[in-house]
């Protein structure tokens, strides 16, 4: 199974919004930090806000942040929101075509497949994914590529 890009962006969006959850964050800041197209991330923060999972204010001093806290933020519910098709095979999809539908066992192996894939991350917040500081909170500042390469010792 692979997430479409589109995934991927909301994603890293959620994240380096939740690193900072009481600040507005821009589009701009998380385009720079990511290396992403802000006309990417524009349309992602919408869907993302359509989903109820970012608030966004217009405006000058405008900007994007969680629309309620890390914590009840489920990333599966964010992959479900932002995948138009999460079938790994076609004939798992809605409009299958393939003769062996009813017949094949495979269907069976990857539906049970992509239904732990799903569980582990209705198991998993954005919380859960975000660094901790000492008192249990949420590091103030978003991480960035060259936090992440120092990290790693690049």
């Amino acid at each position: 199974m692979r997430l479409t890009m589109m995934t991927d962006y909301a994603l890293r969006l959620l994240m380096f919004v939740g690193t900072a959850p009481d600040r507005l964050a821009t589009i701009a800041e998380v385009a720079t930090a990511h290396r992403i197209s802000q006309a990417h991330l524009t349309k992602v923060a919408h869907q993302l806000g359509l989903g109820g999972f970012l608030h966004t204010v217009r405006g000058r001093g405008g900007g994007i942040r969680l629309a309620r806290p890390a914590s009840q933020i489920v990333l599966g519910d964010v992959v479900r929101h932002i995948e138009s098709d999460l079938a790994v095979v076609e004939c798992l999809g809605p409009a299958s075509q393939c003769a062996l539908t009813g017949h094949c066992r495979l269907t069976h192996v990857l539906q049970r497949a992509t239904d732990r894939f799903l569980a582990e991350l209705d198991a998993t917040t954005l919380a859960d994914l975000l660094p901790v500081l000492g008192g249990g909170q949420a590091a103030g500042m978003p991480i960035t590529f060259s936090d992440r390469n120092a990290r790693h010792g690049r």
